[in-house]
C-alpha cells in the first residue's frame, strides 16, 4: 500500500492514524465517551506519533477527536477508581501514561489542533502541545481539577501559563469554569477559529501548506520556538544553531533560491 493513502493498523481500536499528501491524522476515537482519554489511548498515541516522527513521508501531523461532540472530554474517569484510585495507583498510572504524554509534548514536526465541540482536562492540556489550534464556534474549554479533587501537573500550568498568562491560568484553574471558543481565541489559548462547515477544509488548507515548506526550515523553526519556551537553555540553542547550518548547507536551500528566481513553486525534499 502507497505510504501516502496508509492506515496504520494499532493494538487499540479507539485511535486512528493514516497518511495523506504528507498530512499525518490522529484520531482520538472514542466518541461514546466523548474521546475521554483512556490508558489504551494513551499507549496508541505514542505509538502513532513514534511512526509519524520517523516517517519521511509525514511532514505535518493532524489530530482531532471522532464524532464531532469532542476533541478530548478528558481523562476517562471510569478508569479512576481502578487505575487512578491512590496516589501509588496514580503513579503507576502516570508512568504508563507518560510515555504518549512525552511523544505529543516532544514531537519534532508540527503538530496542528482540530478541535470541535468539547477540549476538557486531558484533552486541552493535549491540545496545548500543538503548535496551532483551530476549534469551532461552538467548541468548549475547561480544566475542571478543583471539581475532581485531584492535583494538576507544574508543566502543564506552566505551559498554559506560556499561552495565556499567568492571570488567565489563575481563573482557569481556580474556578474550573467553561470557557467559549469566543473567549478562549480572545486569550489566545487557540489560533483559528471557524465554523462546522469551514474547519475541515481551513486545516487541510493550513495542513498543506505546511507540508509544502522547506521541511529542515520548519524543524528549526519549531525547534526554536520552543528553545525560546524553555527559557533559552544552552543545549537547546546549541541545537538550533546546528540546525539552521543545516538548513544553509542543504540541497532545498539551493533550490528555493532556483525556485524563487524561476518563479516556480519550490520542490523541497528535506535534504
Amino acid at each position: 500500500m502507497q505510504e501516502s493513502n496508509l492506515k496504520l493498523t494499532l493494538e487499540t481500536d479507539r485511535m486512528l492514524a493514516t497518511i495523506q499528501d504528507g498530512v499525518g491524522w490522529m484520531t482520538f476515537n472514542n466518541p461514546r465517551r466523548h474521546n475521554a482519554l483512556s490508558l489504551e489511548m494513551w499507549q496508541g498515541i505514542a505509538q502513532i506519533i513514534e511512526y509519524f516522527e520517523r516517517s519521511d513521508e509525514v511532514k505535518v501531523v493532524v489530530m482531532t477527536g471522532a464524532g464531532g461532540k469532542a476533541f478530548v472530554s478528558g481523562a476517562d474517569i471510569s478508569e479512576f477508581d481502578k487505575a487512578r484510585g491512590s496516589a501509588e495507583a496514580n503513579e503507576s498510572y502516570g508512568k504508563a501514561s507518560a510515555r504518549g504524554s512525552h511523544a505529543v509534548a516532544s514531537m519534532q514536526k508540527p503538530l496542528i489542533a482540530k478541535i470541535t465541540g468539547y477540549c476538557m482536562g486531558g484533552g486541552l492540556a493535549t491540545a496545548l502541545h500543538a503548535d496551532i489550534r483551530f476549534a469551532t464556534e461552538d467548541s468548549t474549554f475547561a480544566i475542571p481539577a478543583v471539581r475532581l479533587g485531584l492535583g494538576y501537573d507544574y508543566e502543564g500550568i506552566a505551559k498554559m501559563a506560556r499561552i495565556v498568562g499567568v492571570p488567565r491560568v489563575r481563573d482557569i484553574m481556580l474556578s474550573g469554569r467553561r470557557i467559549s471558543a469566543a473567549e478562549a481565541y480572545q486569550m489566545g489559548l487557540i489560533n483559528f477559529l471557524e465554523s462546522r462547515d469551514t474547519i475541515d477544509g481551513a486545516v487541510q488548507e493550513y495542513a498543506a501548506r505546511i507540508a509544502g515548506n522547506a521541511p529542515l526550515t520548519v524543524k528549526a523553526a519549531k525547534a526554536a520556538a520552543n528553545a525560546y519556551e524553555r527559557g533559552g537553555q544552552k543545549d537547546d540553542l546549541v541545537a538550533v544553531r546546528e540546525m539552521i547550518t543545516v538548513c544553509f548547507n542543504s540541497e532545498d536551500y539551493r533550490e528555493g533560491r532556483l525556485a524563487f528566481a524561476e518563479k516556480r513553486p519550490p520542490n523541497f525534499k528535506g535534504q
